[in-house]
C-alpha cells in the first residue's frame, strides 16, 4: 500500500508541530498511518520561520565559489566589467541563492524544520538511512553585495511506502523560498528518500576471478601488469628526460618524447586521500571498502584499495606499503595496507 500527503497552503504557526510528531509507530497497528499522520501535521504548519543567512551576499564567498565551479562570468567578481552590463554593478550567481542560508559545517536544525521533523518521524520508524533524490531550484531575480537573504520551509509531500533498489522507503519532498525582506527571489523542490537499511549481507567468500573487475591492459600499460605479476611496482620514465609519471601514457608530458622506459618503486607511500564506497556493489568485494590514492616518495601518486583498515582507521597521511593480490594466472593487482613502520 502507497499513499501521498501533501502539504497545504495553511499558514498555523510551526512552532507547535515538534511535540506532535513523535511516536510514528506508537499506539497503532498501522506505522503506515502514523507517518501520514505526522506528515499531515507538519505539512499543516506550512513554512518554517524565516532562518537569516550568517553573512550577507559579500564578494569574498563568490569569488571563492565562482573559482570551484569554474564560472568565470566577468559580472559576478569584476566591478568595472558589472558596471558596462545590463546589472550596472556586481551580482551573485543566482545558482548560490541556498550557500548564503548553510549553516556551516556543525549545523543544528531548527525545532521546525519540516524535513527534520519529518526525518525524525521516520529515524523513528526504522527509516534511517538517507539519500537525495532530486533537486530544482528556480531564481526570480539576481542578488546584489549587502543584500539579507532569510529561507522559510515548508513540508509538500510525503510518499510511500515504496519498494525501491535500496530497500522500501518514503519519499520526503520540501520546498524552500529565499527572501529578501518581503521579496521572494528563488526557490528549491528537494526531495530525498528515507529508506530502512537492509540486513548486512553474510561474509563474502573467496571471490572467484570471473567475479573481479579487470583493467584494460594497452601497449602503454603492460609493462606496469608485467611488473605486479613479478611483485614489482613499476612507475613510468621519460626514456629522453627522465620524468616520472603515472598512469602512464604514450608520449612525456615534460619533453614530448616517446621512448618510454620505467623505474621499480620502493613501494611505500602515504595516505593523500581517500574515499569510502558504500554503494554501488563492486563485483567480488565486501562493502564498504576504502579506495586509497596514495602519496609514493618518487613523486607519484596511485590509486588503489586499501586492505585491513577499516573507514574508521583510516587517515590522511597514513603510512602504507604495496601488497600484490594475486587473481589468477594473468592478473595481480596492487593494493596498499598500513605501514608500521
Amino acid at each position: 500500500m502507497s499513499g501521498r500527503v501533501r502539504a497545504t497552503a495553511d499558514d498555523a504557526g510551526a512552532g507547535s508541530v515538534a511535540a506532535d510528531t513523535g511516536a510514528a509507530g506508537a499506539g497503532t497497528a498501522d506505522p503506515a498511518a502514523a507517518i501520514r499522520a505526522a506528515a499531515e501535521r507538519i505539512a499543516a504548519a506550512g513554512e518554517s520561520r524565516p532562518r537569516p543567512g550568517r553573512d550577507p551576499v559579500n564578494l569574498p564567498m563568490i569569488r571563492n565559489w565562482a573559482e570551484a565551479i569554474g564560472d568565470d562570468n566577468p559580472v559576478y567578481t569584476d566591478a568595472g566589467a558589472a558596471a558596462r552590463s545590463v546589472h550596472g554593478g556586481l551580482v551573485a550567481p543566482p545558482a548560490m541563492a541556498q550557500v548564503w542560508t548553510m549553516r556551516g559545517l556543525r549545523p543544528s536544525r531548527d525545532d521546525d524544520d519540516p524535513l527534520g521533523l519529518m526525518s525524525a518521524v521516520l529515524d523513528e520508524a526504522g527509516f534511517t538511512s538517507v539519500v537525495a533524490t532530486n533537486c530544482e531550484q528556480e531564481y526570480h531575480r539576481y542578488l546584489r553585495l549587502g543584500e539579507y537573504v532569510t529561507v522559510r520551509s515548508r513540508l509538500e509531500s510525503v510518499t510511500g511506502p515504496k519498494r525501491t533498489a535500496l530497500g522500501e522507503g518514503w519519499f520526503v519532498t520540501t520546498r524552500s523560498t529565499w527572501y529578501v525582506g518581503a521579496e521572494a527571489v528563488a526557490s528549491m523542490m528537494f526531495r530525498v528518500l528515507k529508506f530502512r537499511p537492509q540486513a548486512a549481507a553474510p561474509p563474502a567468500t573467496q571471490p572467484h576471478a570471473a567475479d573481479v573487475l579487470r583493467p584494460a591492459v594497452s601497449p602503454d600499460t603492460a609493462f606496469f601488469w608485467d611488473g605486479t605479476a613479478t611483485g614489482e611496482l613499476r612507475i613510468q620514465r621519460c626514456g629522453e628526460c627522465g620524468v616520472l609519471r603515472h598512469p602512464p601514457g604514450p608520449m612525456c608530458p615534460a619533453c614530448g618524447a616517446a621512448r618510454p622506459g620505467y623505474v621499480v618503486a620502493a613501494g611505500t607511500g602515504e595516505v593523500y586521500s581517500y574515499v569510502v564506497q558504500h554503494h554501488p556493489p563492486v563485483p567480488g568485494k565486501q562493502l564498504p571498502i576504502v579506495i586509497a590514492l596514495v602519496a609514493l616518495p618518487e613523486g607519484v601518486r596511485m590509486v588503489g584499495e586499501l586492505l585491513g583498515t577499516g573507514p574508521e582507521r583510516v587517515r590522511i597521511g597514513l603510512p602504507v606499503r604495496v601488497e600484490f593480490v594475486r587473481v589468477d594466472d594473468t592478473l595481480t593487482l596492487p593494493a596498499w595496507r598500513e605501514d608500521p613502520r
